[in-house]
């Protein structure tokens, strides 16, 4: 799913696109993707954008009336710059925005659609979307720390939640986690005042580094092949390959669609966490630590 610095990559490369554009029209092809009737998506017709807005890891357009159109890409949604006019063939096409410069279009590859618009009338209606996250570069530590550690969870999923952060999710978690050194199964509520610090100042860091780095390369070409799975990250995605400040194997815990990658060296003391399928599996042959994982190899 695109996180923040994902979608802000997209912001930063349809800003010079649209931004002061008029919208020509909106084409569907999916009935399912808009998920409002009023007002009527044909009103944006001829519309002006007047901006763009980040809610959480979703993105608001803003038109003339105080018109908000606002895309969920969910996990598969994706978007493209085409000539204007292109053509939506083929079932992963499901919708695009006309502009005199150029068609955005919106892919969802896979048959689960999940992707949405919402077309809202009013800034106040906005609010129906926001799941209400703290934003990570407009609080200080203390709020940081408050919310985190509202509930007794771990840094995992308290970093994903989107009721508690905006805009993280699986890949920059796991990316966070690894560059503050700490475990993703760790306690909110037990975490010492210089672990909170660290991990605040990690969080920032690697989103900045991350937005910093997307919208350079926006910069040169529209994002279309925007990714979860990037070569240059430290851990997300790269079980078994070299954790980039110790080298050892970057591990992995699996659970339903989603894993947790993490270096067991690094973040966790060399304890390997429990994975649900294969711990339950070897039972007592689990390996706890890294040692008797390379023995057992």
């Amino acid at each position: 799913m695109p996180e923040l610095p994902d979608i802000t990559a997209y912001m930063h490369a349809l800003q010079p696109r649209i931004v002061g554009q008029r919208i020509e029209q909106v084409r569907l092809t999916s009935p399912f993707l808009l998920r409002t009737f009023d007002p009527p998506i044909n009103e944006l017709d001829g519309k002006l954008v007047r901006e763009l807005r980040r809610i959480g890891k979703r993105i608001a357009f803003g038109f003339d009336d105080d018109l908000w159109l606002v895309l969920h890409l969910m996990i598969a949604g994706r978007l493209h710059w085409k000539p204007r006019g292109a053509k939506l063939g083929g079932k992963q096409n499901l919708a695009a925005l006309d502009f005199s410069t150029g068609s955005l279009t919106l892919t969802e590859a896979g048959s689960k659609k999940r992707a949405s618009l919402h077309l809202f009338r009013g800034e106040e209606s906005l609010k129906s979307v926001d799941p209400g996250g703290i934003e990570v570069f407009e609080c200080d530590l203390n709020a940081f720390r408050v919310a985190l550690s509202n509930e007794n969870r771990t840094l995992k999923r308290a970093l994903t939640d989107p009721r508690v952060i905006s805009g993280i999710g699986n890949a920059y978690s796991d990316e966070i986690l690894h560059a503050a050194q700490m475990s993703p199964i760790a306690r909110t509520q037990k975490l010492k005042p210089d672990e909170w610090e660290r991990l605040f100042s990690a969080t920032r860091e690697t989103l900045k580094l991350w937005m910093d780095r997307l919208c350079a390369e926006a910069d040169k070409d529209f994002p279309e092949k925007v990714t979860a799975f990037r070569p240059d990250m430290a851990v997300h995605g790269r079980y078994e390959k070299p954790c980039p400040r110790c080298g050892a194997e970057v591990q992995r815990i699996r659970y339903a669609d989603n894993e947790t990658n993490y270096c067991a060296r690094c973040q966790t003391g060399g304890k390997l966490l429990a994975d649900r399928g294969l711990s339950r599996v070897l039972g007592p042959d689990w390996p706890r630590t890294l040692d008797e994982l390379e023995a057992l190899k």
